[in-house]
């Protein structure tokens, strides 16, 4: 596979596929926790991405299409659900993963997550980034607000959830 680098979540490496980055602008959202396991623990669990599910409160499924591609089915805000294809633009083992949806996605997205090195390599601080558009650009986060849905405050519960069930060992 070719590696990117690819900072944060912009700017994705769009010469390369002469095409218009997965998002712009939009809502972005990011995120640490410190995790008792090592980088190498914390990146094979989150790398085998139909794990998601069970940690992303609003990940119904990812069906894995092929090494860099994948398909999303998600939870939105009151009963919708979205879906889309992402695609894997960089995996360095221990260290990133980083993606982009499709053009044709729903919610148009992009993010990557970290996992450094901490006490020698017995801990892990995780890093995730993210930024999207909803449905119906502000307004559909204005209703996302209004129903509840508070995307920051729902990372860090995924986050923490991850962290519970990857120290358990599960």
């Amino acid at each position: 596979m070719e590696k990117r680098h690819v900072t944060g979540v912009s700017g994705l490496d769009v010469s390369h596929h002469n095409r218009k980055p997965p998002v712009f602008g939009g809502i972005q959202l990011q995120a640490n926790i410190d995790v008792s396991r090592s980088p190498d623990v914390c990146y094979r669990y989150w790398r085998d991405f139909s794990n998601l599910p069970s940690i992303l409160k609003h990940v119904q499924s990812v069906a894995i299409k092929d090494q860099t591609h994948s398909h999303w089915m998600v939870d939105g805000p009151g009963d919708t659900t979205a879906e889309w294809d992402a695609e894997l633009i960089e995996d360095i083992p221990k260290e990133r993963i980083s993606w982009r949806s499709s053009q044709q996605a729903q919610i148009d997205n992009a993010g990557s997550v970290q996992f450094a090195s901490l006490d020698g390599g017995r801990r892990t601080r995780l890093k995730v980034a993210l930024t999207y558009n909803p449905p119906l650009g502000p307004l559909g986060n204005f209703f996302g607000h209004l129903f509840g849905e508070t995307p920051d405050q729902e990372l860090a519960d995924d986050l923490s959830h991850f962290k519970q069930v990857i120290e358990r060992g599960n």
